[in-house]
């Protein structure tokens, strides 16, 4: 899949341009975003025809772009592709708005986001909470051995002074079955919970141990809500923020 991501991205959009696809959807008049059936199938042999190694699991017309489809791969990325299959771009859409300049992507996934976390068990997470009024919360997808994540963990008596709970989830960057899991398995598993994940990220040992434990649901989680490293801080409101932030500047941005 990397190699052909690598290929497509700097191809695709010249292709789709070339093609016709984008320049007269953009003066087309709004359609129904019911995704046609000949589309669908067309889209589908296309790829399978190519890559059967592919599974899509979801194709959707695009409200944005008349005539486009957002293509959702099984573990793998969201493309725009043309109504017959042969072109597709690899990459994220923006929005010109009142607001900005917006991804289409982030905004639908924000609330998405949300209501994934609405429905994580408090006693799956590793929290970390103020001692007096708590005034907003960070869901933090961490790995133990993650230098920045080790750095942003030093910053948790600060955060918690300002009323801000800290909520870790699991996402042990090289996967399943690789020690740092076993480290996180360990720690999710220990008596003292807080104890031992103090002691991983500050470059300590714990006892292994092994129990029933969410570390590959969060692990997957991660990866839907478009997690690629650590650490990965998600806030109240869906937003994700994307790699180590200063206490001094999530306070603000975690406040409710």
């Amino acid at each position: 899949m990397n190699n052909l991501m690598k290929y497509i991205v700097g191809r695709s959009l010249c292709a789709l341009v070339l093609a016709g696809v984008i320049l007269p959807v953009m003066h087309a008049q709004a359609a129904s975003v019911v995704v046609d059936k000949a589309a669908e199938t067309a889209i589908k042999a296309s790829f399978k025809a190519t890559r059967p190694d592919i599974v899509i699991s979801k194709i959707e017309a695009s409200p944005e772009l008349p005539g486009v489809y957002l293509v959702t791969m099984q573990n793998g990325p969201t493309v725009y592709a043309s109504a017959n299959g042969k072109y597709f771009i690899v990459g994220d859409m923006f929005e010109i708005s009142a607001a900005g300049i917006e991804s289409v992507a982030e905004k639908k996934l924000a609330p998405q986001r949300k209501e994934w976390l609405s429905e994580i068990k408090r006693e799956d997470m590793i929290v970390f909470s103020p001692a007096g009024e708590t005034k907003g919360a960070i869901y933090v997808f961490t790995d133990v051995d993650c230098g920045y994540c080790q750095k942003l963990h030093q910053e948790v008596p600060q955060l918690n002074a300002a009323g801000i709970e800290v909520r870790y989830l699991a996402y042990p960057r090289a996967g399943l079955g690789t020690p740092t899991y076993d480290k996180m398995v360990s720690a999710w598993c220990a008596d003292d919970r807080k104890a031992a994940i103090n002691e991983l990220k500050t470059g300590g040992l714990i006892a292994p141990k092994k129990c029933d434990n969410p570390i590959a649901a969060q692990y997957q989680l991660g990866a839907a809500m478009g997690v690629t490293g650590t650490p990965a801080i998600v806030l109240e409101s869906g937003s994700l923020i994307p790699g180590y932030k200063a206490a001094a500047q999530l306070i603000p941005m975690a406040t409710r």
